[in-house]
């Protein structure tokens, strides 16, 4: 495929802040994959994920995490599948029943962020240190309710279960080796989705809330949080080499083949949020957050949590 005149970085790709750009786009590579894939499940399923975030799901609240929102779902989903794509532009065959699986695996992976419609303490970001495993639990309730065979929630669950962050897949038992490359796959494509989302360094000051509201130690305010963000991509790129099996070498293979691309815009645009980052803290230490305004998040991060740097009460 000619190279597409323009095209440069993933933004200018696919419009990420409209999940029906994503889902047409998720549609087409999966096209590519397997022309005989029926899309019909997977469809269905980002549909509902839409209706949970937005709080049209029946028994659930809106998302109301700014950090794992929808748009880290719909980064996910698209980066996962990108993956996919790329082994199967290698060779790599996925039947139409794996496909489903880690489509749809990637599509409530962070469903376990949404609260109940009677939860109304604090918001999602409490469930932080179990969310994986209330995810799995959505995700089996609506393969139960919808009427998918019996055996996909615990397939789900082994796929969703590469998603938490000090999970150890040699310990997770899979059904097959396509099910095990499927669930590294979006273990890496959770990670490469959110590191390389245009906004993800602003973004970051609202996972310090999260974690702050979640009980997560190790952090005491935003400026740490973003220290240490340099730390966690090192961490990043050792996870991704070592239980992830190096799959991120399978995204040049799909910009090639998709856009014509021979490039990894995911790592590009990783690498160039790291060194923004370090410069923000080399040069801005006191104020970092009129360096952070991409799309008005700055903004809604003072009206929500004041305009002094937030710090974890003792």
């Amino acid at each position: 495929m000619k190279p597409v005149a323009g095209k440069s970085s993933l933004s200018d790709l696919v419009d990420m802040d409209d999940p029906r750009s994503v889902l047409a786009e998720v549609l087409r590579i999966l096209r590519l994959i397997s022309k005989d894939f029926d899309p019909r499940w997977v469809r269905a399923a980002y549909a509902d994920m839409v209706r949970l975030f937005r709080g049209r799901y029946p028994g659930y609240q809106a998302c109301n995490t700014e950090y794992h929102d929808i748009g880290h779902t719909t980064d996910t989903v698209l980066a996962t599948v990108r993956l996919m794509h790329g082994a199967s532009a290698k060779g790599r065959r996925f039947s139409g029943r794996e496909i489903d699986l880690a489509v749809i695996s990637a599509v409530f992976h962070d469903a376990g962020y949404i609260q109940a419609a009677d939860d109304t303490e604090g918001t999602g970001a409490k469930y932080t240190a179990v969310h994986v495993d209330r995810s799995i639990d959505f995700a089996a309730r609506y393969f139960r309710e919808r009427g998918f065979p019996k055996d996909y929630p615990k397939i789900s669950a082994a796929i969703m279960g590469c998603t938490g962050i000090n999970v150890k897949i040699s310990g997770i038992k899979f059904e097959s080796g396509a099910i095990e490359l499927l669930g590294k796959m979006l273990g890496a494509g959770d990670l490469l989705g959110q590191m390389a989302a245009a906004n993800y360094l602003e973004k970051l000051l609202f996972l310090f809330y999260e974690f702050q509201e979640g009980r997560i130690p190790g952090f005491s305010d935003e400026f740490d949080l973003l220290k240490k963000t340099l730390d966690f991509y090192k961490v990043t790129r050792k996870r991704l080499a070592g239980d992830f099996g190096s799959v991120d070498r399978f995204m040049r293979p799909h910009f090639r083949s998709r856009w014509g691309l021979d490039r990894d815009l995911y790592d590009e645009a990783i690498r160039s949020h790291m060194t923004h980052l370090k410069e923000l803290i080399r040069s801005h230490p006191d104020d970092y957050r009129r360096f952070l305004r991409q799309e008005g998040l700055s903004k809604k991060l003072r009206r929500i949590h004041g305009g002094r740097p937030g710090r974890v009460r003792a």
